[in-house]
């Protein structure tokens, strides 16, 4: 059930995470040299920067930080370094950045630790990136983006009955959440409870019927339960609505293993956000 990150990690709620940082920075350092606005705007260049190119952004990171740029440069230093594919470099910055940052709200501490999750598991250790997401949980115990992440690092860590319940919270608060319906169902499906998998996506596609994800997952289920001529539609569906997608690549493996091996695991692609 593990999903592909964008290239500088989930930043979500950018105003505010931006506002939360400069908040961080003043209180670890409140002698400045220059105005909050144009720190301001500093971070939010080297921001997007790092989306475009990594290396350049990290040296514009590196300078803003000998002059005094504090949590915010760091932030864009390690945001760049995933953009580098120096995923285990960038999850252990981002950790020591959240343990630095004793005197920032804990909101955006739970944020730069849920980063560092994605990175650990960028960089092909998800226990590391679950025991990350568990310390941002610790800072915001029923942030349900959090708990999403916590449970597709437990499932990538094969911890499956503890993504299933950490995504029984996500569902309880709401229940109508496509992304977590279709995690959970992937998560249900490895565990061989069909019935319920099925279920979920099945209220996943009632809300969104093109829903790329859930189409293929529901052809993986579909598939176990000897459905074959369902699962088939599925992932052929998945090849007309998002050609040339990963998804795509998993349906048309799938495809390939239902005509020449039909008792192969189904591949799988990752629902995102």
């Amino acid at each position: 059930m593990r999903k592909v990150l964008p290239l500088a990690l989930k930043v979500r709620n950018c105003c505010p995470l931006l506002s939360l940082l400069f908040i961080s920075a003043a209180a670890a350092d409140p002698v400045t040299s220059r105005s909050p606005e144009a720190e301001a705007a500093t971070y939010e260049r080297c921001m997007k920067l790092a989306k475009q190119d990594a290396a350049a952004a990290q040296k514009m990171a590196a300078a803003w930080h000998d002059r005094g740029g504090a949590h915010p440069a760091d932030h864009c230093s390690a945001i760049a370094l995933v953009g580098l594919k120096q995923y285990t470099e960038a999850a252990t910055r981002l950790e020591a950045l959240a343990q630095a940052m004793d005197r920032a709200p804990a909101a955006l501490r739970a944020q730069v630790l849920d980063q560092a999750g994605q990175a650990w598991l960028l960089a092909g250790d998800p226990v590391r990136a679950y025991a990350a997401a568990g310390a941002s949980l610790t800072l915001l115990p029923n942030d349900p983006d959090l708990l999403i992440d916590r449970a597709e690092a437990a499932a990538s860590a094969g911890y499956l009955d503890k993504a299933v319940t950490d995504l029984d919270r996500v569902l309880k608060t709401d229940p109508r959440r496509v992304d977590a319906l279709i995690y959970r169902a992937s998560a249900n499906r490895a565990l061989n409870r069909l019935d319920p998998a099925l279920a979920d996506v099945e209220k996943a596609l009632a809300q969104v019927p093109g829903s790329v994800p859930a189409l293929l997952e529901r052809g993986n289920i579909r598939r176990l339960k000897g459905d074959l001529m369902g699962a088939r539609q599925d992932w052929e569906r998945v090849g007309q609505l998002a050609p040339g997608s990963q998804a795509d690549m998993a349906a048309r493996a799938n495809l390939q293993h239902l005509e020449y091996k039909g008792d192969t695991e189904p591949a799988e692609a990752n629902p995102g956000r």
